[in-house]
C-alpha cells in the first residue's frame, strides 16, 4: 500500500526540529525510517507532517569519557555493531546491534529512532534497560534526562513529550570485574525478538557482587527481572546457581504476556527462563 499525503519538512539543527514540531499538529520524526515508513503503508499511521531530522550530524557520533559512553540518537545500528570504542566501553551494546535486522536495516536504522519506536520485539530498549541507560531529549521547555526503566511505558508508548527530540544515549562504561550479554529468540524472516534477555553481572572475590538484568519481547515492554538479580547477588555465578535464579524470571513477569501469530504468551514465558539463562551464562564467563 501507498502512504496517505503528507507534508515533509527537514531540520538542520535540533532546534529546528524543535520548532518544526511546534508548528507542525500532529507531526512525526523522520530518521531511519525502517520503523515508521512500514508503519505509514500499512496506514497504521498517517501523521499529517514528517520532520527529517536524519541529516542532524549534531547528535550523531560515539564518544567515551571516562565511566561514560555518549552514543548520539543519529548513531545507525551499523555503526554501533563496528565501533571499536563501544566494543571496548560496552560490548553489549553492539552485540546486540549486530543482531538487528539485515545490513540495509542497520545502515539506516538508528538507535534514537530504535529506542523512540519502543516496539517490543526490539532489541536496544532490553538494553538499555538492563544498563541503567540515560535518555536525553530537547523540547520547548529546553533539555531534560530520562532514565532507560521509566523512559518505556507502553506498547510503542515512551516518556518523550510531543515537542520533544532525543538527541543522545548515555550508558555506563564496563567496569573491572563485570560481564555483560545479550540473548535472544529471533524471528528468522524479520530478526525481531521473539524473546530477548540482557544481563550485566559484576563479580568480586568470586562471587556475584550486583546484577542487572532485563527481559524483552515477552511483555508491552521491556521488564526489569529483579527477583533474577536478587537470587544472584552474593552467590557464586556457577550454573546450579544461574539456573535458580533465571527461573526466577516467572516472578518478574507479572503482566500480561504478549500473544500473537508468532508465538503464545505461555511460550514466551517459558523461553524467557531459557534466555536469561544463556544472557547470564555468557555474562558471568565474560566477568569470570
Amino acid at each position: 500500500m501507498y502512504p496517505a499525503n503528507v507534508a515533509y519538512h527537514r531540520a538542520s539543527s535540533v532546534a529546528e526540529a524543535v520548532e518544526l514540531l511546534a508548528e507542525n499538529e500532529d507531526s512525526k520524526l523522520l530518521a531511519g525510517g525502517h520503523s515508521l515508513i512500514p508503519l505509514m503503508r500499512l496506514r497504521l499511521a498517517s501523521p499529517a507532517s514528517l520532520i527529517d531530522v536524519g541529516r542532524i550530524a549534531e547528535i550523531q557520533g560515539i564518544s567515551v569519557c571516562g565511566d561514560c559512553v555518549c552514543v548520539g540518537a543519529l548513531t545507525t545500528h551499523s555503526t554501533l555493531a563496528s565501533s571499536c570504542d563501544l566494543q571496548s566501553a560496552c560490548p553489549i551494546v553492539p552485540e546486540a546491534a549486530a543482531l538487528i535486522g539485515d545490513p540495509a536495516v542497520r545502515n539506516r536504522g538508528t538507535i534514537g529512532g530504535n529506542l523512540a519506536h519502543a516496539d517490543p520485539a526490539s532489541d536496544l530498549p532490553t538494553v538499555a534497560v538492563a544498563l541503567g541507560a540515560t535518555i536525553k531529549a530537547t523540547g520547548p521547555n529546553g533539555k531534560r534526562s530520562i532514565c532507560a526503566g521509566d523512559f518505556f511505558q507502553d506498547l510503542m508508548t515512551t516518556a518523550l513529550d510531543d515537542g520533544e527530540v532525543m538527541t543522545a544515549v548515555c550508558l555506563p562504561a564496563i567496569q573491572a570485574g563485570q560481564g555483560m550479554a545479550y540473548a535472544k529468540m529471533l524471528h528468522p524472516a524479520s530478526r525481531y525478538a521473539v524473546v530477548s534477555a540482557a544481563a550485566v553481572v559484576t563479580v568480586e572475590d568470586g562471587r556475584c557482587a550486583a546484577a542487572s538484568v532485563a527481559v524483552g519481547g515477552v511483555e508491552t515492554a521491556p521488564a526489569k527481572a529483579s527477583s533474577v538479580e536478587a537470587a544472584l547477588t552474593g552467590n557464586a555465578l556457577d550454573a546450579g546457581v544461574i539456573a535458580c535464579a533465571s527461573a526466577a524470571v516467572a516472578d518478574d513477569l507479572a503482566g500480561d504476556a504478549i500473544d500473537d501469530v508468532f508465538a503464545s504468551g505461555e511460550y514466551r514465558r517459558a523461553m524467557a527462563e531459557v534466555y536469561v539463562r544463556r544472557a547470564l551464562t555468557s555474562a558471568a564467563e565474560r566477568a569470570g
